[in-house]
């Protein structure tokens, strides 16, 4: 009895152990804001189902007829995406984006949205156009998307709903085990819902973050950070002070927000080149 007691300890300790070890293994480090995160999933997998999933948004949904408006998201998406490659780069950080594979869209419909799947994948709404008014106002949206995938808010997510099953298992193994299922949690990780382009609610964490990395992008790319403010105003008088329009719905109130673009001004501005 002694005997099997004593293994089934040595058992514990081994498993116990082997599970710290993964979760350490597996806490990553967010770029510029330092903060640690758990990410189970790898990027190869994640991106896999991410492009699919584009793909078929593309396919179903009819590319903006204005070729101005589409030269904007174009133009403003490369600047940032180089201005994001560059930093990376000059950092040791490249293998975070290695996989990156950057593609930039207007869509013709009426709805004011935009967001970016995991491995650089935007797509702006004709609708968000209007208040977005100008190419700071595209630089204010497109960093705050492209945020939260540099960012892998996404991923964290993914791990954290995923939790015991993926400790034990890769993220193709659970495909092939409960696709449907595991598909339902990248959906609703990546802030996708039952439609493609509708958006759930990140973390306050992460939104936080995503606006603070934001600015910094849409800085380190030539954009006056400081018109961030000036677009979140429109975006609150359009929804009438309150949160009704899709897109504000899955971010803060328009006063946390604009006093949290405030607090995050002073460090973006040191990236800022005019």
């Amino acid at each position: 009895m002694k005997i099997l007691i004593k293994h089934h300890r040595i058992s514990m300790v081994l498993v116990m152990s082997i599970a710290l070890g993964a979760f350490i293994w597996a806490c990553a480090t967010v770029p510029i804001t330092g903060r640690r995160q758990l990410n189970l999933v790898s990027d190869a997998e994640i991106n896999a189902m991410s492009f699919n999933q584009y793909d078929e948004f593309i396919k179903g949904n009819p590319l903006s007829s204005n070729k101005v408006q589409s030269a904007q998201i174009k133009k403003v998406g490369a600047n940032l995406a180089n201005a994001v490659e560059q930093y990376f780069s000059q950092n040791n950080l490249s293998s975070q984006i290695a996989d990156f594979a950057w593609e930039f869209n207007l869509v013709a419909d009426p709805t004011p949205n935009a967001w970016c799947m995991p491995g650089g994948k935007v797509v702006f709404y004709e609708g968000i156009m209007p208040i977005c008014q100008d190419e700071n106002g595209i630089a204010v949206v497109m960093g705050h998307e492209i945020a939260h995938a540099v960012a892998k808010h996404g991923s964290e997510r993914m791990s954290q709903q995923i939790g015991t099953e993926m400790a034990s298992s890769t993220l193709s193994a659970l495909l092939a085990e409960k696709p449907e299922q595991t598909r339902n949690i990248f959906m609703t990780a990546f802030g996708i819902g039952t439609q493609l382009g509708v958006m759930l609610p990140y973390s306050r964490t992460h939104e936080v973050e995503a606006d603070r990395l934001g600015l910094i992008f849409m800085a380190m790319a030539g954009y006056d950070p400081s018109t961030a403010v000036a677009f979140w105003t429109r975006m609150s008088e359009m929804s009438g002070g309150g949160s009704s329009l899709e897109f504000l719905s899955t971010h803060p109130s328009d006063a946390t927000r604009i006093r949290n673009l405030q607090n995050a001004l002073p460090e973006a501005m040191q990236y800022y080149k005019k």
